[in-house]
């Protein structure tokens, strides 16, 4: 009888628990460690061990772990999750025999999928292409991504265009269209009363407008002329005020909403990210880069990600996204998804259902953990596709350690599979064998069997 391989499980989150889980059903002795010592590494690391996964927070606890790791047992099979990329390129230059990964880089894809349609697991680059991961009756079948050409996406992008989104922005417009009526009025009145010539009537709207008064042209002008251009001067030192005002908050704020271009709010064939952590900037980002247009909401003005949001042009909104006000904004009804990635079931679940009471049809995919919250909810109403982010990325990172690391890890119904990267650039694929997940250990520092 083969010796049964060993398996070194370092982390407590919940990633950490389902891999170790996972590999007990792979037939592995596991040795968890929740929060080891180097001592307990050293302990741990013999050279029984075959794999190592590093599953814990922060990215430079998980660095030196797996330094720690390839110093005391080289050339083991190794995966590692790292949200960072700078450092993961780095980990892999030093370690070759590593597997990076992170949970928003491997649930992403399947996300993906549900925002896009029914029938769809994943969108992923396979084979250096976006590539659809679609649901047959016979296994699954990849597509090439539909990208749409500029003339189609031309009239969305327009109409996300010169329009206000927060009450700053709003001040700005009413100070700007206060200004331009008023140079317009005041045009058309020295054309057509004052009978100048237009670039004459120009000159005039303009002194108006910039409260030094029309000049020689009151000389002749009537009275009621002369009492408008009093009057919109007076009203200009207001506007001018307003407008000033609503160009230092933009200048002073954090926002990344712009008010033309590409960072301006989306209204049609968009989808809503709610939460702006790991897993939903990686949303946005691919998101972007297969031509969909995307709105990310985010309570905290503070998050970490708003800075790397700005930088890759997503526009976010700072709001509750449970106000079924800030809802309406976002206009749901004509939205191609709504993402709740928020790092507490029940915030995503709240948004969830706030979202389909705006657009009763809307497409909602859900991330979720264990919470027993979710399986309740979805048992009482349509809360749309449950995306468990820790189950997806748990079985990844197994595939890994057994030597079968795939392109892409997908859930279909209560299931999970994958696409080997063997099989990723071909038209169809009988994927990984359909696997239920496995539940998290309950283990506190023993090996497992």
């Amino acid at each position: 009888m083969a010796e049964q391989p060993h398996a070194v499980v370092v982390g407590n989150i919940e990633v950490a628990r389902r891999t170790c889980s996972e590999l007990v059903e792979h037939g592995f002795v596991v040795t968890h460690l929740l929060h080891p010592t180097d001592s307990e590494m050293r302990a741990a690391l013999t050279s029984a061990v075959s794999a190592v996964a590093i599953l814990v927070r922060g990215d430079v606890t998980a660095l030196r772990y797996a330094l720690l790791v390839e110093h005391l047992l080289p050339e083991v099979r190794l995966v590692v999750t790292l949200f960072d990329q700078t450092v993961a390129e780095q980990l892999l230059r030093v370690v070759p025999n590593c597997q990076v990964t992170s949970p928003a880089n491997v649930a992403v894809p399947s996300i993906i999928g549900a925002c896009v349609g029914p029938d769809v697991l994943a969108v992923a680059s396979l084979g250096g292409e976006p590539t659809m991961v679609l649901a047959t009756d016979e296994g699954i079948e990849m597509r090439q991504w539909p990208r749409r050409g500029w003339l189609r996406r031309l009239p969305g992008a327009l109409s996300g265009q010169v329009r206000p989104h927060d009450d700053a922005t709003r001040i700005l417009f009413i100070g700007l269209s206060g200004l331009a009526s008023i140079l317009v009025l005041d045009w058309l009145l020295a054309v057509t009363a004052l009978h100048e010539t237009g670039i004459r009537a120009w000159y005039i709207a303009t002194r108006v407008v910039a409260t030094v008064g029309p000049g020689d042209a009151d000389a002749h002008a009537p009275g009621w002329y002369q009492v408008f251009a009093s009057i919109a001067m007076l009203l200009t030192i207001g506007f001018t005020a307003v407008f000033t005002a609503g160009i230092i908050n933009r200048l002073l704020s954090s926002s990344s909403i712009g008010i033309i271009g590409s960072r301006t709010v989306p209204t049609r064939d968009h989808v809503v990210v709610i939460g702006l952590g790991q897993v939903g900037l990686t949303l946005c980002i691919e998101l972007r880069k297969l031509g969909i247009s995307v709105v990310a909401v985010e309570r905290d003005p503070r998050a970490v990600n708003l800075r790397l949001a700005k930088a890759a042009k997503v526009p976010v909104l700072i709001a509750h996204a449970e106000d079924r006000e800030v809802l309406n904004k976002l206009s749901l009804h004509r939205a191609r998804a709504l993402a709740a990635m928020g790092a507490k079931d029940l915030d995503n679940i709240a948004v969830a259902i706030a979202a389909l009471a705006v657009a009763p049809d809307l497409r909602v995919a859900l991330r979720s953990g264990d919470d027993d919250v979710i399986t309740e909810t979805r048992s009482l109403m349509r809360i749309g596709d449950v995306c468990n982010v820790s189950a997806l990325t748990a079985y990844a990172v197994t595939l890994g350690l057994v030597g079968q690391p795939p392109s892409v890890v997908y859930a279909r119904g209560h299931q999970l599979g994958a696409v080997p990267f063997a099989v990723s650039g071909a038209d169809t694929a009988p994927g990984v064998e359909l696997h239920s997940s496995r539940p998290r250990c309950d283990c506190t520092a023993t090996p497992n069997g």
